[in-house]
């Protein structure tokens, strides 16, 4: 009997290899059940590439099911090989503890932790450890054959470049991990992306040899996400696309889905929200008949944002966007303006009056002095979103936002920030 959860995942796009299919929709028809997936702290954030697995979990979990978040602290300090052409850099003790918070909090702002099947979140550096030499290589390294690891693609794909001992003992670490969810937690499935699938089946293989015959788990893995143009998902031009606000602002997380392609609003609507199927094939007959209306990118844009961030940054995200489509810069903050122009091209220039014709032609924002001028007068100029008409204004100190940036606009999107040092 088909599963209506497991049959919104495969509509979604979101099943990729499963141990046992059928099995497994037994087994949710049955009962409520706990599962998890981990994410190893390689860094203080996860990035939009993480979360497609997390997000699955949340899925079930919204169907009656408790989810498990194993967060890495012993793995971490390991290094998964999974997906890998060279060893991972060693990370400190200290590091690790760092960035094991700032994943914490990400996962709290995803998944409900109060409800009767609340979420659980665990640090597998508490079992791992506690674990002597002996007992890892008398209870667990008898499990695996050196044969059997081989044969995995984690494995296998670096051996012509070569790969330590510690990176090769990962997957039984985590294999080690299930087992213990199993054992600790009644935990009955791994979800993992799509590289994962030889750590999740040997985890699979330690449940098997160390439990009766009929004891039963499985695993289900995620395809990566790709874009229609064959890109790599997960990137903007400033590079990766961070859950955290200080690495990523909520305005540019904001702007990186709205600048989804046609071809990809839909499938990452699937993806990535918990919109309902009916609004999303909405939306896609809206992508095939209104295309210029954008309405799935700024759907797609909003609901991430207030997923990942809060309502307050969407709305902020928002105001900063409008504000910089009809020019009025006098709508936003210091503090916005700042993080909606930290891309744009800069000029750095000393603490000085200038007459505003000088100021625009040292900054490189107008060619020459003449065309300086008939921009001014033309009204072509303004800064901080004040235009400047007069070709004898000097710019000075109140035009410096907090004593350190002028935002000059030449025309309609033409921005430069002028640094004052």
């Amino acid at each position: 009997m088909k599963n209506a959860l497991m049959d919104d995942l495969r509509w979604r796009g979101l099943l990729y290899q499963q141990t046992d299919e059928e099995g497994l929709e037994d087994l949710l028809n049955k009962e409520e059940i706990s599962l998890y997936c981990g994410v190893d702290p390689t860094a203080d954030s996860m990035h939009i590439g993480h979360i497609v697995p997390l997000l699955t979990l949340r899925r079930f979990q919204m169907h009656g099911h408790r989810p498990i978040l194993l967060v890495g602290g012993a793995t971490g300090m390991i290094g998964d090989p999974s997906g890998r052409s060279e060893e991972r850099v060693l990370q400190t003790t200290e590091q690790i503890g760092v960035n094991v918070a700032g994943i914490k909090k990400q996962m709290e702002q995803i998944f409900d932790f109060n409800s009767e099947n609340g979420a659980q979140m665990v640090n597998n550096n508490d079992w791992i450890s506690s674990m002597s030499m002996i007992e890892f290589f008398r209870d667990y390294g008898k499990l695996l054959s050196v044969n059997y690891m081989l044969a995995k693609d984690n494995v296998a794909s670096r051996l012509e470049n070569g790969i330590s001992f510690t990176e090769f003992s990962y997957m039984l670490i985590q294999g080690i991990d299930f087992n213990h969810l199993f054992n600790n937690y009644g935990c009955r499935v791994q979800i993992g992306g799509s590289d994962q699938w030889g750590n999740i089946t040997t985890g699979l293989e330690v449940i098997r040899k160390t439990h009766e015959e009929e004891t039963k788990a499985f695993g289900i893995t995620i395809p990566l996400v790709t874009k229609a143009d064959g890109t790599k998902f997960g990137k903007s031009a400033g590079g990766a696309v961070w859950l955290d606000a200080k690495k990523t602002s909520p305005y540019e997380f904001y702007q990186f889905w709205i600048n989804t392609a046609d071809a990809d609003a839909i499938k990452y609507l699937k993806i990535f929200t918990f919109m309902e199927r009916e609004e999303i094939e909405a939306l896609e007959a809206a992508v095939q008949d209104e295309p210029h209306l954008r309405k799935a990118q700024l759907t797609l844009a909003e609901e991430m944002t207030r997923l990942v961030h809060s309502q307050d940054a969407l709305n902020q995200a928002i105001r900063i966007s409008q504000a910089l489509f009809s020019g009025d810069l006098k709508a936003l903050a210091v503090d916005e303006m700042k993080d909606a122009f930290k891309d744009v091209p800069s000029f750095e220039m000393a603490k000085v009056d200038k007459n505003i014709v000088d100021f625009i032609v040292e900054a490189g924002v107008s060619p020459s002095k003449r065309q300086a001028r008939e921009d001014v007068t033309n009204g072509a100029i303004s800064l901080n979103g004040e235009r400047v008409t007069e070709t004898t204004y000097e710019v000075g100190a109140t035009d410096r936002l907090e004593d350190a940036f002028t935002i000059v606009r030449r025309g309609k999107k033409n921005y430069k920030m002028v640094k004052f040092v």
